[in-house]
């Protein structure tokens, strides 16, 4: 895994892990790799990624089973979903807001746009 210099790395892998259950590669209710396992595994020191775990946990994304190991939660997906939209709205959202003002383009011209990029797949 290569590292932003503009997050912190524990967050960064936070991200990895949440972009992993969106996709369902690591579906709800699956065990997650042990904080050994990933940390060999993307290359960093387990208390990193033990960091990632808590926050995570905290967020309601993974719990802990003891003694058997992390899990992704049943509400993980939708948790994942409302704390993106919640970093959406306060960071991006703004900056995307000063450029359509500067460019000066209005909702409809955006909207149409969208729905191309909806027809196309997304891609």
């Amino acid at each position: 895994m290569e590292f932003k210099k503009n997050q912190t790395i524990y967050l960064q892998i936070a991200d990895f892990i949440c972009e992993n259950i969106l996709t369902e590669k690591w579906p709800v209710e699956e065990k997650i790799a042990s904080v050994r396992e990933l940390a060999a595994m993307i290359e960093v020191n387990p208390n990193t990624i033990m960091r990632t775990y808590t926050y995570l946990q905290d967020k309601g994304i993974i719990y802990n089973k003891r003694g058997i190991g992390f899990f992704v939660a049943m509400d993980a997906p939708s948790n994942i979903q409302n704390i993106e939209k919640e970093n959406f709205v306060k960071t991006e959202l703004p900056e995307i807001f000063k450029k359509l003002d500067m460019l000066k383009m209005d909702f409809s011209e955006v909207e149409s746009l969208y729905r191309k990029y909806s027809q196309n797949g997304k891609h």
